[in-house]
């Protein structure tokens, strides 16, 4: 059983969330506010995913969310009001793995949490997602084991969310070819990439900045403009970590 982690401040809102997640098998959790989130996260229970609101007094859930990704990466969808693109993309920026805008369509909803949660365990590394078969990938520096869920810039452990995980496994199951940010959104949040641009281009600057030794000139995650994105396939001799600290080599 997962338990889902509710943090909103209206009642009708929590309740309402509560029927719909119970329905399908899920225990769920109550924050009225982003403190009490924290705690909880903090606590022995174990949380597989949280819905957050965005306006909540006191601790609100752009804040609480910047401080869940001091500690954790439990996938957090944010609920946001209709209209608040600035709310969205800022909740992106700090952490988030996808939204749902209120009055959220309860179908929608739970797609969004199914797909999180799944994508959630399998970088857990759960037994279902072991798959003997599946080779490593490597490109330059980056080393993707999809067996083990982990990602290494020069042989060093690199900490991605879930979502940034798939991302990055798409792109380098199949280098040199460009994907459309939409194509990106239905491959791995498999939803209506309508208007979603956005969304991809944050979690590719996160990957950017976790994976390129110069992010405002990137070497591996390339952008092909009015296109999309790709792996570069080919790269010149990259140097060692240890070489571009001992020389201030910047990566281009």
């Amino acid at each position: 059983m997962y338990n889902i982690l509710v943090c909103d401040d209206e009642k009708d809102i929590v309740s309402a969330l509560r029927i719909y997640l119970s329905s399908e098998g899920y225990r769920v959790l109550e924050a009225r506010q982003g403190q009490e989130a924290l705690e909880i996260l903090r606590g022995s229970e174990e949380v597989h995913l949280v819905l957050l609101d965005v306006m909540m007094p006191v601790l609100d859930g752009i804040r609480t969310l910047d401080r869940i990704r001091e500690f954790s990466n439990v996938p957090v969808i944010l609920l946001t009001a209709k209209g608040e693109d600035t709310d969205k993309v800022l909740g992106l920026n700090v952490g988030a793995d996808d939204y749902v805008t209120k009055p959220f369509n309860p179908v929608e909803l739970l797609a969004r949490v199914k797909s999180q949660l799944r994508r959630y365990m399998q970088l857990g590394g759960s037994a279902m997602a072991k798959d003997p078969a599946v080779e490593d990938l490597v490109i330059g520096p980056i080393s993707l084991n999809d067996r083990a869920k982990e990602v290494t810039l020069d042989g060093e452990p690199v900490s991605l969310t879930p979502t940034e995980y798939d991302i990055l496994h798409l792109l380098m199951r199949h280098p040199g070819r460009v994907f459309s940010p939409s194509e990106i959104y239905q491959e791995v949040w498999r939803g209506d990439a309508f208007g979603t641009e956005n969304t991809v281009a944050v979690h590719i600057r996160h990957l950017r900045e976790k994976l390129e030794y110069d992010p405002s000139e990137p070497r591996f995650l390339k952008v092909i403009w009015g296109r999309g994105y790709k792996m570069e396939q080919t790269q010149p001799n990259h140097h060692s970590q240890q070489e571009r600290e001992d020389s201030g080599y910047g990566e281009k």
